[in-house]
Formats: C-alpha cells, sequence, structure tokens
C-alpha cells in the first residue's frame, strides 16, 4: 500500500501531496522536510529507492519535479516506479507535456487524476484510455456548470437592474 504522495521541485517546494495513512500536521511537515533533504541531495546515479522509517520511499526526477511515493516495506519498488510513471504519462497526456506550472496552475486537476489512478493508497486504474475519458466527462461537467452558473447570475443581474 502506498503510505502518500509527495510531487517536490528541486528547490523543494512541495508542488502536490497526497496522503493515504493518518499523520498530523506536525508529523507531515516534518515527513516532507526530512524526504525532501534525502531525496534533493541524493546523485543522479544512485537508485530510486530509499529505505526511510521502516518504510520505502520510491522516487523519480521528471524535469524539474521529483515523484515520490512512500510504500510498506514488502510492496514491489518496480511496480511503485511503474505507477510514477503512469501518473506522469498521464498527466503528459492531459496538459501536453506536463511542466511545474501546469501543476501550480491547475493542481486540482493533478489531484484529480492521482485520485482516478489510487484509492486509498492502491493502484485502480491502469488504462490511460479509460482515466483519459473519465477526466474529459469531468472536465465538461464543470463546463457545464460554469455555463450554468453563467446563466443565472445573468438572470439575478438582470432581475435586479
Amino acid at each position: 500500500m502506498i503510505q502518500f504522495v509527495l510531487l517536490i521541485s528541486r528547490q523543494g517546494k512541495v508542488r502536490l501531496t497526497k496522503w493515504y495513512s493518518p499523520y498530523t500536521q506536525k508529523e507531515r511537515s516534518k515527513v516532507i522536510r526530512e524526504l525532501s533533504g534525502v531525496i534533493l541531495t541524493r546523485g543522479p546515479k544512485l537508485c530510486n529507492f530509499v529505505e526511510w522509517r521502516g518504510q520505502k520511499v520510491v522516487y523519480k526526477r521528471y524535469a524539474s519535479l521529483y515523484f515520490c511515493m512512500c510504500t510498506d516495506q514488502d510492496d514491489n519498488e518496480l511496480e511503485v516506479l511503474e505507477i510514477i510513471h503512469h501518473f506522469v504519462e498521464i498527466l503528459d497526456r492531459y496538459f501536453g507535456s506536463v511542466c511545474e506550472l501546469d501543476l501550480i496552475f491547475n493542481f486540482h486537476k493533478a489531484y484529480y487524476v492521482l485520485d482516478e489512478i489510487l484509492i486509498a493508497g492502491e493502484l485502480q486504474e491502469s488504462s490511460k484510455k479509460t482515466v483519459a475519458r473519465l477526466i474529459a466527462a469531468q472536465d465538461s461537467l464543470v463546463e457545464t456548470a460554469k455555463e450554468q452558473a453563467s446563466s443565472i447570475s445573468n438572470i439575478i443581474a438582470q432581475a435586479t437592474k
């Protein structure tokens, strides 16, 4: 089971966090501080697995972001690397060559993609087409809601004149 997911920039800024195990806010801050220090200082030729507090942290760097997932000790590291790559491929397909700014300004969409892939720390959807279809449906719902809100606000504005 995946305990948590972190996306950290090369400068140590947290871009996305998703916690599947209960951590207090103080513990979360400490975990982020510790792991960003460990991962950012590792050389590029070292392996992408780190033993940490009796758990395994699997990470992969894509451009200026480190995608990190903390798993149980007995989980398969290569499977977690594949989950990270799967997540990045879907983000890449959705945003069209995803970059750090896409995640900063559209973090809610990145969370939605992650929620479609992982539920309670377990892989739920491995099909990129299915995830893309679900995201497109969500985007159309959001657009419909915006249009309805806009038309309602126009009606209210006309009624109050």
